[in-house]
């Protein structure tokens, strides 16, 4: 590469900077971070230990960000500070920070209200029996493999195994740095197409499973949705262990209906019940959420007059085993054909490419 072309690229790179730091507002994040640290050397800070933890997850997470920009600005500054003869044989450190900022960059398309937010994510297995059931269980295993490499914390909070093989429907809460941002744009139906390990003939089976993604509210979060206690009704079971048939002596499991409108939730993660109460009514603000959200745009759509027929959910990705192999995004465009990888979690590069899609770049 010519040095007037690196000396290009690294102004470019100046340029980057700048709309980075602007973007994420790094000055307001710094001035966050040390009222954060301010507020954790209080002598009470820890009376709270939910509190507690989400604060110094908090300061983790800002230090992180800062840290990175700082040190990404800071090489920039170096290399736009040289001549375009002086960057012979810096190529490819331009290259590395192309790429570094690249994926930095992506924190600049998170800035949703509540993208910074732990996620409920919850599959469910569609229409098709055991292959159905079988795809559910591969999603679970594929999603579990993406958020163990960003170092997220995921917690299964409700199972119900399928009869032969898999899992009808499963929900998790994932707590983590921008993991709503991240998963949000995953929610919608994923269909698989291969052939069939569950009948001799091997027949070609198509098979569909939705993913529905929310935030995890907490009461401060929202205080615009109300949740009144006579509108609830609490069932208390035994929550299977794993172990087969042994059970939980004390009904700590959690069956929580909102009345007025109808949806139930439940929770057997936790050893307490009270625990799981806490758990179960932060589900019901996020699914409350969610019905509120479904609403405003269906009366957007009978304002303008669109007509949407009603459907099982959005098909986002394609995943085909055979006869060929690929995966590909229907909104995006995004495909590759090493599906292996993209199945054991390596998810990214669709991840990122619809998170650019939604922001417009």
């Amino acid at each position: 590469m010519q040095t007037h072309e690196l000396k290009a690229r690294v102004e470019e790179l100046g340029k980057e900077m700048a709309a980075i730091a602007d973007s994420l507002g790094i000055d307001g994040k710094r001035a966050s971070l040390k009222d954060l640290e301010t507020d954790a050397m209080s002598p009470d800070f820890w009376s709270d230990g939910d509190k507690a933890r989400r604060v110094m997850r908090e300061i983790d997470e800002l230090k992180g960000e800062i840290e990175t920009f700082e040190r990404l600005d800071g090489e920039v500054s170096t290399l736009m500070q040289l001549e375009a003869s002086e960057l012979g044989g810096l190529e490819k450190d331009v290259i590395r920070i192309e790429e570094e900022l690249g994926k930095f960059k992506i924190k600049t398309y998170l800035s949703g209200k509540y993208d910074r937010k732990n996620a409920i994510v919850s599959i469910h297995a569609g229409q098709g029996g055991t292959e159905a059931m079988d795809w559910a269980s591969m999603l679970f295993r594929m999603y579990m493999r993406f958020c163990e490499r960003k170092g997220w914390r995921v917690e299964v909070l409700d199972e119900t195994a399928g009869e032969e093989a898999g899992i009808k429907s499963i929900t998790l809460r994932v707590e983590g740095a921008y993991a709503y941002g991240y998963l949000k744009g995953e929610m919608g139906t994923h269909r698989l197409v291969r052939q069939s390990p569950f009948n001799a003939d091997k027949l070609r089976q198509t098979s569909f499973a939705a993913l529905e993604v929310l935030p995890e509210f907490e009461d401060v979060d929202e205080p615009d949705i109300e949740i009144n206690d006579d509108d609830l009704e609490w069932q208390f079971f035994r929550a299977s262990t794993q172990g087969g048939q042994n059970v939980q002596k004390v009904s700590t499991a959690v069956r929580l209906t909102h009345k007025p409108s109808g949806i139930v939730v439940t929770s057997q993660t936790e050893r307490y019940q009270e625990q799981n109460r806490k758990i179960a009514l932060n589900l019901l603000r996020s699914k409350l959420w969610a019905k509120r959200l479904a609403e405003q745009k269906e009366t957007k759509r009978e304002l303008k007059g669109e007509y949407v027929p009603a459907s099982w959910g959005t098909q986002i990705r394609s995943y085909v085993l055979h006869p060929y192999k690929m995966v590909k995004d229907l909104r995006t465009e995004v495909e590759t054909g090493n599906t292996e990888a993209v199945l054991d979690g390596y998810i990214d590069e669709f991840v990122e490419a619809n998170l650019r899609a939604m922001a417009g770049d």
